[in-house]
């Protein structure tokens, strides 16, 4: 079982010809919303590419929290603990999609940001019999620290997705069995600038110097950087024409979890990651985007 814990967003998203500067105004063209956020994102791609998932998230008691609620068990997700808040409007995002397939993105947090650790904390028998946590930095960094230390207590794979970018404490990377940082994140937390192989592996090593067992560093295009104390490996990704790469890093971590949890080898598993990921970027929508496991299956019987 795969226990997902993090934000639920409904992402409203404007095309655009290119993102706009400061203080520019660009007339858009087709406007769509779609379901997003970092944890609700994960939780989906793991769940359509086959794994067991509970997912752990705060939404508003309104109509987005409501239609989250049933897509999320459209796709077979168990949302016990998706609580429903009186108090605080479900989470909203606000983004931009160049036609180059870049975005750029606003985010309200609403309810994601009530998400606390008491809740997390009476949730430690949920925790403890995961295979896997998989969490992001869209709730509130205490959250995270407890959800993290009570699946440390328990023994539990942690994989931290360190997004949006924030500074993190040592004891707090100690804890994570493997860290999934894009270069800017990977700078952030090392002072590292990755514009490379050898720059990723550097900022990796950096990582694990912090604390953490593993880190893969994702690099777009380039594939990912896995690093571990005594090894470094690259793992490209296949070549796709991109239309929007909104919830690609999160369907790359959503996937890694449930090959990791199936017991794929860490090598395998990041090219069944970057397999469902490369897919993600050929679609609009951060939910609509993530593949189902027999289109990454596919990808990687053809490339074989």
């Amino acid at each position: 079982m795969i226990v997902v814990i993090g934000s639920s967003n409904t992402d409203m998203i404007v095309k655009v010809p290119d993102i706009p500067a400061p203080g520019e105004t660009i007339l858009g063209g087709e406007f769509t919303t779609a379901s997003g956020g970092k944890g609700a994102n994960q939780a989906v791609a793991a769940a359509r590419c086959g794994g067991q998932v509970k997912f752990v998230a705060n939404v508003g008691r309104d109509s987005f929290g409501k239609q989250a609620i049933e897509n999320f068990q459209a796709d077979g997700i168990d949302t016990t603990h998706v609580f429903e808040d009186a108090d605080a409007p479900s989470g909203i995002a606000l983004i931009m999609v160049s036609e180059a397939g870049e975005n750029s993105i606003a985010v309200a947090l609403g309810a994601n940001d009530h998400l606390n650790p008491a809740a997390i904390n009476q949730l430690e028998a949920t925790i403890s019999q995961a295979t896997i946590l998989l969490i992001q930095l869209e709730i509130p960094l205490a959250t995270v620290e407890k959800a993290v230390d009570i699946a440390h207590k328990h023994g539990v794979k942690v994989i931290l997705n360190p997004a949006p970018a924030q500074a993190l404490s040592d004891e707090l990377l100690s804890k994570v069995s493997i860290i999934t940082p894009n270069e800017s994140e990977a700078m952030l937390l090392t002072g590292i600038e990755v514009i490379g192989g050898d720059s990723a592996i550097e900022s990796g090593r950096a990582l694990i110097q912090r604390g953490v067992d593993t880190a893969i560093i994702t690099l777009g295009s380039e594939g990912a950087m896995i690093v571990t104390a005594d090894s470094q490996q690259k793992v490209p990704t296949y070549p796709v024409k991109a239309v929007d790469t909104t919830a690609a890093g999160d369907t790359f971590n959503g996937a890694l979890a449930v090959a990791l949890s199936e017991g794929m080898a860490l090598p395998d598993a990041v090219q069944f990651a970057n397999a469902a990921a490369a897919l993600s970027v050929t679609r609009m929508g951060a939910q609509p985007s993530v593949p189902q496991r027999r289109e990454v299956e596919t990808l990687l019987n053809n490339q074989s």
